[in-house]
């Protein structure tokens, strides 16, 4: 750990690794901030099991986002610092309900403080249950690439496959998925590699990309990580289950958010497909919901780079 990023913990008022009983699991959990004072923003990463950029491994690596607010950061059980081989049966609402465990932990030891939701992709969908279910804990929930419904099946996506320059092996197997409205795991990664691969979907060649080569750097030198949990970002608990993928291809989140009681800003890429860009505006102006508001990042996708993290960062500014 170099002398910068030490220095940058040692300024932070709130430096902690907790842990706490979360869905009925021990899970270790990233506390930093400047000030005892600042609002907390407890970080709810995307995947399922991909625990970046905002990590328990990630300790002094965000002072732009830790002079602002109170970061939490939790490896969602399964990976990470809490790699584990997931129940072949586990739901979207377990995790659900260990978000919920974790804001109650959070509202806890900082009662007095403003409490928000940061959700990216699966992360939205955590959020959006817990806004759901425990209102009155949260003030408000920011999203990147919001899960709707039609996880990366939507019209725009097949379309953009179908018109790609995939091989015609692949457009053969995802006609007939279409067509036989099968979205089992091993669908599911075909349509993922595939709109990596052949589209904008997840990234977008215009944005000025994230700097991950700093970030896996500041997570492999953590003060906070083993190396075996710097293998589990990756490669952990969610490889061998297919429950989480089967269910997210049939949830629908569109009752759920319609009538969502707590400020509830969505930021999309401009070319996510994944979690299609135009639905969720089309969703959001039709809902008449004014606790719920979308805005399109232009030059971004569903992974946002430099672009995507500003728009992050500056709404998380503006909170109190």
């Amino acid at each position: 750990m170099n002398k910068k990023r030490k220095a940058i913990i040692e300024a932070n008022k709130v430096s902690t690794v907790e842990e706490f009983i979360l869905g009925g699991y021990p899970q270790k959990v990233l506390i930093e901030g400047k000030s005892e004072n600042l609002p907390v923003v407890i970080t709810l990463h995307g995947g399922p099991g991909t625990p970046v950029p905002f990590c328990v491994g990630a300790r002094g690596l965000f002072p732009e986002f830790t002079d602002q607010c109170i970061l939490v950061s939790w490896d969602q059980y399964g990976c990470g610092i809490n790699n584990a081989k997931l129940p072949e049966n586990i739901s979207v609402n377990d995790f659900a309900d260990m978000t919920i465990d974790l804001i109650r932990e959070i509202k806890t030891m900082f009662p007095k403080n403003s409490l928000y939701l940061l959700g990216m992709s699966w992360g939205s969908i955590l959020a959006a249950l817990a806004a759901s279910n425990v209102p009155e804990a949260i003030d408000g929930v920011l999203t990147y690439g919001q899960v709707l419904y039609e996880l990366m099946h939507s019209k725009e996506a097949i379309a953009a496959l179908l018109h790609s320059k995939a091989p015609d092996r692949i457009k053969s197997e995802i006609k007939s998925a279409v067509d036989s409205n099968s979205f089992d795991k091993k669908m599911a990664m075909k349509l993922s590699g595939a709109l990596r691969k052949y589209s904008d979907g997840y990234t977008n060649s215009k944005e000025p990309k994230a700097k991950i080569g700093r970030i896996i750097m500041g997570i492999i030198t953590s003060p906070d990580y083993k190396f075996k949990d710097f293998k589990a970002v990756m490669k952990n608990g969610y490889m061998q289950n297919s429950s989480l993928i089967e269910e997210l291809s049939t949830l629908d989140l569109r009752d759920t958010l319609k009538n969502v009681s707590v400020s509830y800003h969505i930021l999309q890429g401009e070319t996510d497909i994944v979690t299609d860009t135009k639905s969720i505006v089309s969703f959001v102006e039709k809902a008449e919901n004014p606790n719920l508001t979308c805005r399109v990042i232009a030059n971004s996708s569903h992974i946002p780079g430099m672009n995507g993290m500003q728009a992050v960062f500056d709404e998380i500014c503006n909170w109190k």
